[in-house]
């Protein structure tokens, strides 16, 4: 390949069409735990091995077994434990690739959403899917022609071997939060840095924007800003490796001694302190034989 960007092999990770990997192969020991919180995106869980308890709206109480996947909506809320050694991929997205337009409102008209949601099952060609693809997706950057296609193929899938009523199970929950004011409160609140900036990204006035806001979510823009941005922190600083560098950039702050600042003042400890009682805890946990139990 000597005229191209990646020189002798592919290498996606420098390339200019490089975009942030949304198909994530995860391991979770058991005891993992992800506290209540509200997702920024939308997520399909597929679990290869292991058990998994959730607790959400949608799957109150619900345990997903090795086999199975289950769809959180962005703006939902979930809390998450792992009962064993687990091991899952995590599919991200914040529009859906439509399976076959006809039927996606055929379904939202026709077909009435579970009253219980339950996971679904994996059939063996989503299976071969999702092991095919966590052999080359690994690294966190690749191709977008190539995520587009797993998308597109992940979306034929769904369509072709699942019937109206298990995908109405997927389709009822996206369309309650993607066609709402919180979808796009939920795709922009961390690319804002002030509420002015917020109303004028949808077009609003700075007052009906207010005014919408509080109506739904029953509290100032501001604090539920400085809320989420809590939450993503001490989650991201707690439960993965994210550089402290990475996660101060990612949620808007200039330096990171603003960044500390912040945490000390918000979660009371430095970003440091706070990952270093994390690890310590977990260690601590590790060496227990009891696993936590979820808070229902």
């Amino acid at each position: 390949m000597p005229n191209s960007n990646c020189g002798d092999t592919m290498n996606c990770q420098t390339c200019p069409k490089a975009v942030d990997n949304t198909i994530d192969h995860v391991f979770h020991k058991r005891g993992f735990h992800l506290p209540a919180s509200r997702c920024d995106s939308n997520f399909i869980l597929f679990l290869l091995k292991g058990e998994f308890l959730v607790n959400s709206l949608e799957y109150a109480g619900t345990t997903i077994k090795a086999g199975e996947f289950i769809l959180q909506a962005i703006g939902s809320k979930i809390e998450m434990l792992a009962m064993a050694d687990s091991e899952c991929i995590y599919y991200r997205f914040n529009y859906p690739e439509l399976f076959c337009n006809y039927r996606y409102d055929h379904i939202m008209k026709e077909v009435p959403a579970p009253l219980i949601s339950s996971p679904l099952k994996i059939v063996p060609a989503l299976e071969y899917y999702l092991i095919n693809s966590k052999t080359y997706l690994a690294e966190t950057k690749i191709c977008r022609e190539l995520l587009s296609l797993k998308r597109k193929e992940l979306a034929f899938i769904l369509g072709y071997y699942y019937t109206d009523y298990e995908l109405a199970s997927l389709v009822h929950p996206l369309s309650q939060y993607t066609t709402t004011f919180q979808y796009f409160v939920m795709q922009n609140y961390m690319k804002v840095k002030t509420v002015e900036e917020f109303a004028q990204l949808g077009g609003y006035s700075l007052t009906t924007f207010r005014r919408i806001f509080d109506a739904v979510y029953h509290e100032p823009v501001y604090e539920w800003i400085t809320k989420q941005r809590k939450e993503s922190i001490l989650y991201q600083l707690q439960h993965t490796d994210t550089s402290i560098s990475e996660i101060c950039f990612n949620h808007g702050f200039e330096s990171l001694s603003h960044f500390s600042n912040f945490c000390k003042k918000m979660l009371g400890n430095s970003p440091r302190n706070i990952r270093k009682k994390e690890k310590a805890e977990k260690l601590s946990i590790s060496e227990n034989e009891e696993s936590p139990k979820l808070a229902m």
